[in-house]
């Protein structure tokens, strides 16, 4: 027993050395969904990209992969094949609030704000304690010049613990005219 327990130490270290993660045995979708995760985090988004591609030839229901995707898309400034990955991940898992958080997010990236809206208020719908939901659907009701109601969604996302942008809440106070 006690060499048994000697070889999953050593095998853990190992494991760990190489930068293997327990999450996941290597070669499945989970491992490749991680490994885009890692890489994204890390900013090699065309890694990500390869990893999440190869986790959905593995699983392709996997809809967090798409919604990543979409993240990464997002920020290539490649709107239309965001709309497509984020569109996917819904399709697959219509009841994650954060998957039309993040398509809301891309629609007022391409100044879509009632399409915006309707997709944070989807999200809200789904999780009412959504903090950057509230922030978001503030920041498309400041772009259509909709203040009050900006402001209460500042208010809920604080409320709820939600981190505002200093510049947003400086550019809606003059904009709005309001002190708070």
């Amino acid at each position: 027993m006690r060499k048994f327990t000697l070889f999953i130490v050593v095998l853990m270290a190992a494991l760990l050395a190489a930068g293997q993660s327990w999450a996941a045995e290597v070669g499945t979708a989970q491992y490749y969904l991680d490994q885009g995760k890692e890489h994204f985090k890390g900013g090699n988004l065309d890694q990500a990209i390869t990893d999440y591609n190869k986790a959905l030839e593995l699983n392709p229901n996997l809809a967090s992969a798409y919604n990543n995707l979409g993240s990464i898309f997002v920020q290539k400034d490649q709107f239309d094949q965001a709309m497509v990955a984020y569109n996917k991940a819904i399709e697959l898992d219509p009841k994650q609030a954060q998957f039309y958080n993040n398509r809301g997010g891309a629609y007022r990236e391409l100044n879509h704000y009632d399409e915006a809206i309707a997709d944070f208020n989807r999200a809200l719908e789904l999780n009412p304690n959504y903090a950057n939901a509230y922030y978001n659907r503030a920041v498309a009701f400041y772009q259509k010049k909709a203040f009050d109601r900006a402001w209460d969604d500042v208010k809920k996302a604080q409320s709820l613990g939600g981190n505002i942008n200093p510049e947003f809440l400086e550019g809606l106070r003059k904009a709005s005219g309001r002190e708070k």
